[in-house]
C-alpha cells in the first residue's frame, strides 16, 4: 500500500503530521508495514559482520524504528484526544502486535549478545556522559524485559505483555465510555440555584446540542466541577457525586473490577519471572525513590505532617456545615461545596470573581509571555499546519535570534472522543543526526470550558472561554511539561524531552504553576475580559493567601493515591486479593475523612495507574512537589524573573532531558540536594 501516506516522508512545513490526508484505515496497513521495516532495520544490526560497537550496535538501535516510533504517536495521541468506535477497534488489534513487536527485539538473543559485548567493554569505550546513559539504558531495557531469561519464560513473558497491552486499552475504554454515557438534565430551573451564570449557560448549550431540553450536566470536568461546587441541591450534587465515583464498577459490561484484579495479577507476574519481589520493585529500580520502602516511608513522612493539619480543617469544615445548613454528616457530596462556600467567607475569593481575569487567549499569552521573559522563546501562531480537529492551536515556536525551536500544539475543549483530564505529549521527539538538530513537535490537550453563545435582547453575544483559577495553573502545569519537551537539546530521541525519571518529570510542569501566584507574572496577562482592567491586587493578596487553604486535606487526598497505588503494586500476594472496593478501603484506612460510600470506587477509574504509565508512581506528584518548591524557593531568592536562575534551569534541567541521573542534574542547578522543608513551608504546614 505505497500510496498509505503515513508510511512515507511527511512532506509538509516542519515535517509535521498531514491529518487531513491520514484516513483511519490507513493506520493498521501503515503499522504492519513500519514493523516489518523496522525488523529489517534489527537485521541489519544482528547480521553485520563487524565486531559490535556503540555506533553500529548502540546508535544504529537507537535511530531504528523511526517510522513506527511516529506513527505510533500520532494514533495514540488521537486515540486520547480525538477517538471514536473505529479507532478504539484499531487500538485493540494494533497493540498486541506493537507488544509482540517490542518483545521481538527485547528477546532477541543475537541483539542482545551485540549490546552486552559493548556494555562490558564500556570502561574502555571513551564515551561521553550522554553516551554512556544511552549504553546503560539499552542494556537494562533488554535485561528489565527479559532478555536473560531461559527459553520457554520468554514465551510466558511474551503472552503476560500481550494481555497487559489489551487489558490497559479496555481499562481506558470503559472510563471515557462511562463518562461519555451519563447525563443529567435538569428541567426545573429552581435545581439550579446556587450555580453561577456561566455554568448555566454552558449547561444549556450542551442540551440544546443534543435537542434536549432544559440543562445538561456530565462528568466533563467544565460541566461537573461547577456543579458540584456550587448547585444548592444537595441530592443532585450526591448523584452526579455519585456517577462519577462509580465508573467502571457497575458490574454491567463496562465494569473494571476484573480488569484491575488481572492487571495487578499480570504486572506481579511480570515482575517475579523477571527476578524482582513486586512489580514496585521493578518499577522504582529506574526512579530516583530506587524502592518501594523508601517511597512508602516518604509518603508515611508527609502523611505525619499533613493528617493533624487535615483532620483539623475537615472539622472545621463539618462545624461551618453544620451552622450555616445544620448538615449533621459530611458526606463526599458536600466537600467541594462547603470548602468553596467557607473559602469565600475566610478570604471573600469566588472563583466567578476571578474568573473574567482569566479569559482562556490572555492567559495562553501569560505563558508565552513568562516563557519569554525565563527562557528567549518566541511564540507565532501559525495556519499552514494540519490540526486533527478544527479547537486545535497551532504554533511555531522560536528563539529570540529566530532560530526554529519546536512546533506547539494546544488543544483546549472537551468533546466525546476525547479523554478527561489534562496531558502534555509529543508527536516527534527531539534529536541530533548527521549533524542536524531535528526540533520536536509538542502538545498539550485539556478540558476548559468552551466559549459560550447567548442571545441577550435578540442579539447574539458571545462569551469567552473564562477559567478558574484552578484552570490557570493546569495550564501553566501542562505548558511546563510542554517546555520540557521543546527545550529538549540532547543527541538521542530516547534520552530527549520528558523522557526522564517518572518521579523527576513533574518539576517543569510543578514549578511552572509558582508564576500563578505572583503579582509580577499576574500583571502580565490577568486583565478583565471586558474592561481591559487589571486583576485588583487585594485578589491577587487573596489567591497567595488562599493558596494554602485546605492544604492539609489536599495532601491528604493526593497521599491517599499514592498510597493506594503501592498498595496495589507492592504487596507480595495481590492473587489474594479479589474484591476490589475491600482492597483499595484498607489502603484508604489512614487517610479518610469523609464516610466511606458502598457504591463508589476509586481503582476501577483510575486511570493514571491501570492506564497510563503511573503505577508505583503516583507518588511521584508529591515527590516533585518537594524539588519544585525548593527549585521555586531559589528563583524567590533572586527574583522570579532572573535570567541567571533561569539559565541555570533550562541549561541543566529542561534541556537535558534523561541524559544524566536527575539529582546530578538538580544538584548543577541548584547547587544542593532539595530540601523537603520547602514544600512543607509553602503548604503552610510548617512555619
Amino acid at each position: 500500500m505505497s500510496s498509505n501516506v503515513l508510511n512515507q516522508q511527511f512532506n509538509t512545513p516542519y515535517h509535521t503530521a498531514p491529518f487531513s490526508k491520514i484516513k483511519e484505515d490507513h493506520f493498521l496497513p501503515a503499522f504492519k508495514v513500519a514493523i516489518t521495516n523496522a525488523k529489517q532495520e534489527i537485521d541489519a544490526i544482528t547480521n553485520n559482520t563487524e565486531a559490535p560497537n556503540f555506533k553500529n550496535t548502540i546508535e544504529a538501535l537507537e535511530f531504528s524504528g523511526e517510522q513506527l516510533d511516529r506513527i505510533s504517536s500520532l494514533f495514540f495521541n488521537l486515540n486520547s484526544a480525538e477517538t471514536n468506535d473505529t479507532i478504539q477497534t484499531i487500538a485493540q488489534e494494533v497493540s498486541p502486535l506493537l507488544s509482540e513487536f517490542s518483545n521481538d527485539i527485547t528477546l532477541n538473543e543475537a541483539l542482545f549478545k551485540r549490546i552486552k559485548t559493548v556494555y562490558e567493554s564500556r570502561e574502555a569505550l571513551n564515551l561521553n556522559t550522554e553516551q554512556l546513559t544511552l549504553l546503560e539504558k539499552k542494556y537494562k531495557s533488554f535485561s528489565r524485559n527479559g532478555a536473560n531469561l531461559p527459553e520457554d519464560k520468554k514465551l510466558v513473558l511474551r503472552d503476560i505483555d500481550k494481555k497487559l497491552s489489551q487489558l490497559k486499552l479496555k481499562f481506558g475504554e470503559n472510563v471515557l465510555a462511562e463518562t461519555n454515557d451519563f447525563e443529567m438534565i435538569i428541567t426545573n430551573e429552581d435545581d439550579l440555584s446556587g450555580l453561577p451564570e456561566s455554568a448555566k449557560e454552558a449547561a444549556k448549550q450542551l442540551a440544546e446540542a443534543k435537542n434536549k431540553e432544559g440543562w445538561l450536566f456530565t462528568l466533563d470536568y467544565p460541566s461537573y466541577i461547577p456543579f458540584v461546587t456550587y448547585a444548592d441541591n444537595r441530592e443532585l450534587r450526591k448523584q452526579i457525586t455519585f456517577a462519577a465515583g462509580s465508573k467502571g464498577f457497575h458490574g454491567d459490561k463496562l465494569d473494571n473490577q476484573q480488569n484491575v484484579l488481572e492487571i495487578v495479577q499480570l504486572r506481579h507476574q511480570r515482575a517475579n519471572l523477571l527476578g524482582y519481589k513486586t512489580h514496585a520493585h521493578f518499577v522504582l529500580e529506574e526512579r530516583m525513590a530506587q524502592t518501594p520502602e523508601k517511597v512508602q516511608s516518604f509518603l508515611n513522612e508527609l502523611l505525619e505532617k499533613a493528617k493533624p493539619a487535615a483532620e483539623r480543617e475537615f472539622k472545621n469544615l463539618e462545624q461551618f456545615a453544620k451552622e450555616l445548613d445544620n448538615i449533621d454528616r459530611l458526606e463526599k457530596w458536600d466537600g467541594a461545596y462547603y470548602s468553596e462556600k467557607l473559602k469565600q467567607k475566610l478570604f471573600s475569593l469566588d472563583d466567578e470573581k476571578l474568573k473574567p481575569y482569566f479569559k482562556l487567549e490572555n492567559v495562553i499569552d501569560g505563558a508565552f509571555t513568562v516563557a519569554n521573559k525565563l527562557f528567549d522563546l518566541q511564540f507565532e501562531a501559525i495556519d499552514n499546519i494540519d490540526k486533527y480537529h478544527d479547537d486545535v492551536l497551532t504554533y511555531k515556536v522560536t528563539n529570540t535570534k529566530g532560530d526554529f525551536i519546536a512546533v506547539f500544539y494546544a488543544d483546549f475543549f472537551p468533546r466525546p472522543g476525547k479523554r478527561n483530564g489534562a496531558w502534555m505529549t509529543s508527536y516527534k521527539p527531539q534529536y541530533v543526526k548527521d549533524g542536524e538538530n531535528s526540533r520536536p513537535h509538542i502538545s498539550i490537550v485539556c478540558n476548559f470550558t468552551k466559549p459560550v453563545l447567548s442571545v441577550v435582547e435578540g442579539a447574539t453575544k458571545s462569551k469567552p472561554s473564562l477559567l478558574t483559577f484552578n484552570e490557570v495553573t493546569t495550564l501553566f502545569h501542562e505548558f511546563g511539561h510542554a517546555l520540557h519537551g521543546m527545550l529538549a537539546n540532547t543527541t538521542y530521541p530516547s534520552l530527549s524531552g520528558t523522557s526522564v525519571y517518572w518521579d523527576f518529570v513533574e518539576l517543569p510542569s510543578q514549578v511552572m504553576e509558582n508564576w500563578c501566584y505572583e503579582k509580577e507574572a499576574l500583571e502580565l496577562f490577568a486583565n478583565h475580559y471586558e474592561t481591559g482592567d487589571l486583576i485588583p491586587m487585594d485578589l491577587v493578596e487573596k489567591i497567595k493567601e488562599s493558596a494554602t487553604f485546605h492544604e492539609g486535606m489536599q495532601t491528604l487526598r493526593q497521599l491517599s493515591f499514592g498510597l493506594l497505588d503501592m498498595s496495589w503494586h507492592a504487596g507480595n500476594a495481590p492473587e489474594s486479593i479479589n474484591n476490589v472496593k475491600v482492597h483499595e478501603t484498607e489502603a484508604f484506612k489512614n487517610t479518610t475523612l469523609y464516610p466511606d460510600t458502598q457504591d463508589t470506587c476509586m481503582s476501577t477509574a483510575f486511570s493514571h495507574i491501570f492506564q497510563g504509565g503511573y503505577s508505583s508512581g503516583y507518588y511521584s506528584y508529591k515527590w516533585a512537589e518537594v524539588l519544585d518548591a525548593d527549585a521555586f524557593e531559589y528563583f524567590k531568592e533572586a527574583g522570579i524573573f532572573n535570567k541567571t536562575v533561569a539559565h541555570k534551569f533550562k541549561e541543566h534541567v529542561l534541556s537535558k532531558g534523561g541524559t544524566e541521573d536527575p539529582m546530578t542534574l538538580y544538584k548543577r542547578f541548584r547547587g544542593q540536594e532539595p530540601k523537603p522543608e520547602a514544600l512543607l513551608r509553602r503548604a503552610g504546614l510548617i512555619k
